[in-house]
């Protein structure tokens, strides 16, 4: 199966590496933030992962539940501490499947939209999103924004770690019209060549928030990141709440 239509296979080739340290964000900003829009209500995360946003917020007192495309994943967040009492339903996020709601809030953090690699994905992610929320809920996204000029940079050749028992090399292959890009980390070691494959289709914050109204939402706040700082020509991520109705 294509990585384009996959949605499991981020955590089968990641999972065991994803959490290691100095590879991801501080979740406790983003842990703060959410926690102010759940309040005493229901939150849902959709590709919940291994728990990195989900246990702090649960920490914060929220209830919090999630959906997740990668058994391997959620077998990381079951070993945690807490993660056992977290309820996941495994399944294509794009689906918001085994969940009933309504959640005051639905949240999809670092990029995770874009794992979603068709168009016609994602917008079946807002649409039953707003399936699950109650009224007035919010669905809460962040994700980079594109930058032509990386993309010029990402296709080419990079050396990605040298060690002396390794090289990895990843090489990027963008469809411009589709705004999509398939990306290869190839490693080569004393066992042989590996290939981690990776798929993204990536969108502007305006071709966000045209998705989101089609499903029946509003953009009510953005800011450059959790910290609320403002958003502006020159940001190069969003934090955004879009509110049903």
């Amino acid at each position: 199966m294509s990585v384009f239509d996959d949605p499991g296979h981020f955590g089968r080739f990641w999972a065991d590496t994803y959490d290691l340290p100095g590879g991801l964000p501080d979740p406790m900003p983003a842990a703060a933030f959410l926690a102010d829009l759940a309040g005493d209500g229901r939150a849902l995360e959709l590709a919940i992962g291994t728990g990195r946003v989900a246990l702090p917020l649960a920490a914060h007192g929220c209830a919090v539940e999630g959906v997740e495309g990668s058994p391997e994943m959620v077998a990381k967040l079951r070993d945690k501490p807490g993660g056992a009492d977290i309820p996941v339903a495994i399944g294509d996020m794009a689906d918001v499947p085994g969940v009933t709601g309504p959640y005051r809030l639905v949240f999809l953090v670092f990029n995770t939209l874009f794992n979603l690699t068709r168009e016609e994905r994602q917008a079946d992610c807002f649409r039953n999103v707003a399936r699950v929320l109650e009224p007035g809920g919010t669905f809460v996204i962040e994700t980079y924004v594109p930058d032509p000029a990386d993309i010029d940079r990402d296709e080419q050749v990079r050396p990605w770690e040298v060690t002396e028992d390794s090289v990895a090399i990843r090489v990027h292959r963008y469809d411009r019209a589709a705004q999509t890009f398939l990306r290869q980390t190839v490693t080569f070691d004393g066992t042989g060549v590996h290939l981690h494959p990776f798929a993204m289709r990536y969108m502007w914050p305006e071709q966000i928030d045209e998705m989101a109204a089609q499903a029946g939402f509003h953009l009510a706040e953005r800011y450059a990141d959790w910290d609320r700082s403002a958003f502006g020509a020159d940001s190069t991520s969003h934090v955004s709440v879009y509110r049903l109705g």
